[in-house]
């Protein structure tokens, strides 16, 4: 019998551990099971994914279902009965788990879910139709499996009870190798469940957290590091909560590291002790990156979701880590929590902005089914799509027309600050406006009163777009200071020999551009050993270039990177050059 567990990602670099995971685990307990993984994403035509499912002619589909590929599944679902009327097809994941029954109501074809963690639920499924095989019986024997809903012979929708947790221990590792792997974000658990009680999110259902041993742990991070595997992200929910566990795993990283892993976490910054902020400082540049779930500043807000967070700590947390300048630190916003209107929102905006993360990440609540915030829905008198992912429309804070002016800032700092592509111009600008909020929110206006769609520029149009904002606000005294900001922030980027028209007139006399590098090629005074090891000035000059503004002039090396932001080294060249 063949066993086929689907996932449909929402990219082609992401993976889902969780059919990896089940594999591993029903592999283990039943040894030459014929389990395989199918892996898709969105993006692929859907008669492609069911043409290659047919192919493969399974007994048994498991798919894992998520809010962003639940209604590309259920289409699936629809269509593979059709061709495939005889396969068991059962449904498991958070988007399945906390409504089991109405799916089941809802899907004539599906057979069952399987609710919560599925590893130890998918084995004994699959030891069921084993048996049901071995014996050529009639009928499926599912009475004695706990954590499933399922239809019965006589059509009625059967709930058992929940399935036991199982130790993180008896979890197999199920990489490998790295085969299929290559240019995909590599996903990790160290723990499962979450202290915290956040209302908008499913981790607060199950409070207990388990870890991982690190006799376990450590080894299975050393596979990555020996395998040079790009990065690594844990999906643990709060991977700092236990003090013992963190510091075991990042000072393994510190010692061992390969100099090209990276390896994300999703942490608490206000829980952070001295100990772990001093082993930070000590990390390579890009070894961690740090995603840091603020959500809000406002502290009726924060109340009445259930988060526990010393704004004060994690402010110092942030500012102590940036200062290392080794650390992408990533900070997340909601909009659309109780208690948070458009004025509350600015100024959660405008207090994360100030802790300088280098991305800021504005998310839309999602009442995800089994919530606490979903029992809550008459109380905030919360609208939301009624299709996945279920992003808020409206609350009694918020009306819908504000969730729009904000969607217009997400834009806006998405391209304009997330990319990174544009920091001096955004600094310079934000002189003359009262908060970077107001920044933001003008510039997405802009762009409505011009009819412009932000995502329908290149990357030049963005330039030049931003530039075309400024000339509008600033005064003719600063736009060439205005203009100077643009060209270093391109130039930083791009190491482009054609010059776009809107940042200018190049200032650069031809002669001393000729002289740097006949002189350069000769004394290698700025230019020296790898590539610049040669006497072409030819050369020197393609991976370089040159800008004057004002009266100085800038070298940009893009042989040397900065290797947090990608940035060109920047250089000012002294006047005897």
């Amino acid at each position: 019998m063949k066993f086929l567990l689907a996932a449909i990602n929402a990219k082609y670099i992401h993976s889902n551990p969780g059919v990896y995971s089940l594999r591993a685990f029903a592999r283990t307990k039943i040894p030459g099971a014929d389990i395989e993984i199918g892996e898709y994403t969105i993006n692929h035509q859907m008669d492609l994914i069911l043409q290659d499912i047919y192919r493969r002619k399974p007994d048994f589909i498991g798919f894992s279902c998520y809010i962003w590929n639940i209604s590309y599944i259920m289409e699936i679902v629809r269509d593979v009965k059709k061709v495939l009327p005889e396969v068991e097809i059962w449904l498991g994941g958070p988007e399945v788990s906390y409504d089991a029954k109405k799916v089941l109501t809802r899907e004539p074809d599906v057979c069952g879910v399987m609710r919560g963690e599925g590893e130890l639920t998918f084995t004994e499924l699959v030891r069921a139709y084993l048996k049901r095989e071995e014996l050529c019986a009639a009928s499926l024997d599912l009475d004695h499996i706990p954590g499933i809903t399922y239809r019965a012979e006589s059509g009625e929708v059967v709930e058992r009870g929940p399935q036991r947790l199982l130790s993180l221990d008896e979890i197999p590792f199920y990489y490998d190798d790295m085969a299929g792997f290559e240019n995909r974000i590599v996903y990790y658990e160290s723990s499962r469940g979450c202290p915290f009680s956040c209302s908008y999110c499913l981790s607060s259902i199950d409070k207990t957290v388990r870890f991982r041993s690190l006799d376990l742990v450590l080894p299975e991070l050393q596979f990555f590091l020996d395998h040079k595997v790009p990065q690594v992200k844990f999906v643990d929910r709060t991977f700092n909560c236990k003090r013992d566990h963190t510091l075991g795993i990042w000072r393994y990283l510190v010692e061992h590291d390969n100099g090209i892993t990276n390896f994300h976490f999703e942490v608490s910054a206000d829980i952070f002790d001295e100990e772990e902020l001093e082993l930070i400082g000590k990390m390579r540049p890009g070894l961690i990156q740090l995603e840091i779930g603020v959500q809000s500043t406002n502290p009726d807000t924060i109340k009445e979701i259930h988060r526990h967070m010393d704004l004060v700590k994690l402010k110092q947390a942030v500012d102590r880590v940036y200062d290392y300048r080794n650390t992408h630190q990533h900070l997340d916003l909601i909009a659309g929590l109780p208690y948070e209107n458009y004025e509350s929102f600015m100024r959660s905006f405008d207090d994360v902005y100030r802790m300088r993360p280098d991305q800021l990440q504005m998310g839309f609540l999602k009442v995800l089914k089994g919530s606490y915030m979903e029992e809550q829905v008459a109380a905030y008198d919360l609208k939301y799509r009624g299709i996945p992912p279920y992003e808020v429309l409206s609350t009694k804070w918020l009306p819908y027309s504000n969730v729009i002016r904000l969607k217009g800032v997400e834009d806006m700092v998405e391209v304009y600050y997330n990319s990174g592509q544009f920091e001096n111009t955004v600094e310079m600008l934000l002189k003359h406006f009262d908060s970077s909020f107001e920044f933001f929110a003008e510039l997405a206006s802009w762009y409505g009163r011009s009819g412009m769609e932000m995502f329908s520029f290149s990357r030049n149009q963005r330039y030049e777009n931003l530039l075309r904002f400024g000339m509008e606000i600033v005064s003719a005294g600063d736009v060439e200071t205005l203009r100077n900001a643009m060209i270093m922030d391109y130039y930083l980027r791009e190491n482009v020999k054609t010059r776009p028209g809107f940042l200018g007139e190049d200032m650069v006399e031809k002669r001393f551009s000729k002289e740097f590098y006949s002189r350069e090629s000769r004394k290698h005074r700025y230019l020296s050993g790898g590539r610049y090891d040669t006497d072409d000035p030819r050369l020197l000059r393609k991976l370089t270039h040159i800008e004057k503004m004002g009266d100085d002039y800038y070298l940009f090396d893009y042989t040397r990177r900065d290797p947090m932001n990608n940035n060109a080294l920047m250089i000012k060249l002294h006047p005897e050059d």
